[in-house]
């Protein structure tokens, strides 16, 4: 055996055994009784006290606020949510009552600006977004409809406008590129706003025999990319050119 190989191989021993020892002096012994868990995890936690009641629980009592946030954008947010567990409540509901968030730090969590967050969720700096002032002072939390429909797209895709604003596209409005039907305002689910199919559409502007300032760069788009659309290369929020 090359001497070499002994060093590795004690090493190695060394390691196994290690696993094995603590693998026998920490790994609960209920571990993978019924899979990758301990089995014993199901009958601790049945004996600890019920800390949440349901969403019936709360709709038994409550029917106009439950009907209220059935029919708005917050029908998928369990009242515990926002208000904590509330069996404790539902036994002796004058006794204990369910928090209400009034601090601005909380529906940020949602709604506090974070580039991860799908795009046309309504998202905010909470910083800028009227400080100082609660939340509930401008939305019902139960049935969240904007006071006013948001004037900029920043309101909901600030991700993509963060990036278009160091672009050379900086100073071009999102809807003239974009067709934004009135009711995308409101209600950006059900309606889209419509992105460009075509590349004539990119053409108006940098086709050679396009009316645009002559700063703007020019191409001839019988032969620039052939069959390519033009996002297919360049990115329309920074359209750096492509090598």
């Amino acid at each position: 055996m090359p001497q070499q190989l002994r060093p590795l191989i004690i090493l190695f021993a060394v390691l196994i055994a290690g696993l094995i020892v603590t693998r026998q002096l920490l790994v609960p012994k209920s571990f993978g009784e019924y899979g990758h868990y301990r089995g014993k995890a199901e009958e601790e936690n049945a004996t600890r006290d019920v800390a949440y009641a349901g969403y019936q629980a709360c709709a038994d009592c409550h029917e106009e606020i439950f009907e209220a946030r059935e029919n708005s954008r917050h029908s998928g947010v369990a009242c515990e949510t926002c208000h904590g567990p509330a069996a404790k409540h539902v036994d002796d509901p004058f006794e204990s009552k369910p928090k209400i968030p009034h601090t601005r730090d909380f529906c940020p969590l949602c709604h506090g600006y974070n580039a991860s967050r799908p795009s046309g969720f309504p998202q905010i700096i909470a910083e800028r977004h009227n400080p100082g002032k609660p939340c509930m002072s401008c939305h019902d939390p139960h049935n969240p409809q904007l006071p006013s429909a948001p004037t900029e797209c920043a309101a909901c895709h600030r991700d993509i406008y963060n990036v278009k604003m160091l672009s050379h596209h900086a100073s071009l409005d999102c809807t003239q590129c974009h067709d934004v039907p009135k009711e995308h305002l409101t209600s950006p689910e059900l309606v889209k706003a419509k992105k460009p199919r075509e590349r004539t559409k990119c053409g108006q502007c940098h086709a050679k025999d396009a009316d645009s300032p002559k700063s703007i760069p020019r191409i001839d788009m019988e032969t620039h990319g052939h069959r390519y659309k033009c996002w297919d290369c360049h990115y329309p929020h920074y359209p750096e050119a492509s090598l």
